[in-house]
């Protein structure tokens, strides 16, 4: 859909809400990351006798009755709290008042890649130990992926698009540029979007594990998970949310709100390879990034920053620098990338919006995140990863990666806003 001037409507970023392994809302995250700090620590909510890795990046602390009544917060799982909470924290921040919107024009995109696991399991305990009448009546509705945004629309009567982008690991990305769209497409004028995830559970770590993508490195949980480094073992499972409210331009402006970032553009694409490994030549992740640059009418010499998806396992981290290299050419080793999953962990669907709000609130504050634990250079990862420390930066165009299992590679592209 174009606007009055004949050109594709805008679509621009008016407030941002998180919950971390790292902090219970954007502003403490942050200041952890400008610390180095890392989120992951030793699991003692379950047995984790003989599993291959018994570590884990939990969000520590949080309480779903500030953001709901008892009742809704035990008919919820923990990714529909974190959601619930989130989506408050940015329609806060963003300063919309929903009485004074036309439901039917504004949606949500909340996404999750594995969703309401704890209530799974622990409900078939409770049919096992106890039979079919002690089975939650609401698990259904508490473990769905779709609910989140469910539950956000009813809170808020927003009866516009509401869906639930689910392409695993890369669904946060996936959420945000599908929102984008419905916003150019003229379905909406605002949405919620991001992604949340809560799936710490004993089947989810060990099958992981199993699969050989979890770092082993039990003893020493804070420098775990190395993206980028020669070393790196695998990464660390983590849990948390991230939303956003996307808005036309047209409608921030008529409303007077403090735009914080543009999104220019957006990508998907598959691998087409294999369940759980990506392509070693990252031909598919490179067309990600290249198209949703050439969706925002942009180069690769644009790009100051890379919010990399960077899991710290062998090959997703050789496979996007390859990638990078393929998509910006020469300009892939002038621009800056960073792994924040050193310190969240890996918060599985929700990865990719956490890191596109850091990578918004890179923008305001001239900082880019770091990636800690980088100690020795990996001959196939060769750009500069912005090791250990925060670096100052004059951030205006950003990419934000996102790889999910089944190939699936998603690609947003930010900018500082501007007119």
């Amino acid at each position: 859909m174009f606007n009055e001037n004949g050109k594709r409507r805008r679509v621009v970023v008016t407030g941002m809400g998180m919950v971390s392994p790292l902090g219970n809302d954007l502003e403490s995250t942050w200041q952890a990351m400008m610390q180095g700090q890392c989120g992951v620590e030793p699991i003692t909510r379950f047995d984790t006798t003989d599993f291959p890795c018994a570590i884990a990046a939990f969000v520590k602390d949080f309480d779903p009755l500030g953001y709901m009544d008892k009742r809704d917060a035990r008919r919820m799982a923990s990714f529909l709290h974190f959601a619930v909470a989130a989506a408050q924290q940015a329609v806060t921040a963003a300063g919309l008042d929903f009485s004074l919107e036309d439901p039917t024009r504004v949606g949500i995109e909340i996404g999750s890649a594995i969703g309401g696991a704890d209530v799974v399991e622990t409900q078939r305990l409770i049919l096992e130990e106890q039979g079919a009448r002690k089975v939650n009546p609401a698990a259904i509705p508490a473990l769905l992926i779709n609910m989140p945004g469910c539950f956000v629309a009813i809170r808020y009567d927003i009866r516009g698009p509401v869906n639930a982008s689910v392409t695993a690991c890369a669904t946060g990305i996936s959420g945000i540029g599908e929102a984008m769209r419905r916003i150019v497409w003229g379905d909406a004028e605002v949405m919620l979007a991001g992604g949340t995830e809560s799936a710490i559970t004993p089947l989810t770590v060990s099958a992981f594990g199993r699969l050989t993508a979890l770092s082993r490195r039990n003893d020493t949980p804070k420098r775990s998970i190395t993206p980028f480094d020669a070393n790196r073992d695998g990464t660390v499972v983590g849990e948390g949310a991230g939303v956003m409210v996307l808005e036309s331009l047209e409608h921030a402006q008529a409303r007077g709100a403090k735009i914080l970032a543009e999104v220019k553009g957006y990508a998907l694409t598959s691998d087409a390879y294999h369940i759980s490994s990506p392509r070693e030549d990252g031909l598919s992740s490179a067309q990600a990034m290249s198209n949703a640059l050439k969706d925002g009418n942009l180069e690769p010499h644009h790009v100051d920053y890379i919010a990399a998806h960077g899991t710290g396992t062998p090959m997703n981290d050789a496979t996007e620098t390859t990638a990078i290299k393929k998509a910006l050419g020469e300009s892939a080793y002038k621009v800056a990338i960073s792994s924040i999953k050193s310190m969240t962990g890996h918060t599985l669907g929700a990865a990719g919006a956490i890191s596109a709000i850091t990578t918004i609130k890179t923008m305001h504050e001239g900082m880019i995140p770091p990636t800690i634990n980088l100690e020795t250079p990996d001959p196939e990862c060769d750009l500069d990863y912005v090791p250990n420390h925060p670096r100052p930066a004059a951030v205006k165009v950003a990419l934000v990666n996102g790889f999910g299992f089944g190939g699936q590679n998603a690609c947003v592209v930010l900018k500082m806003w501007d007119e």
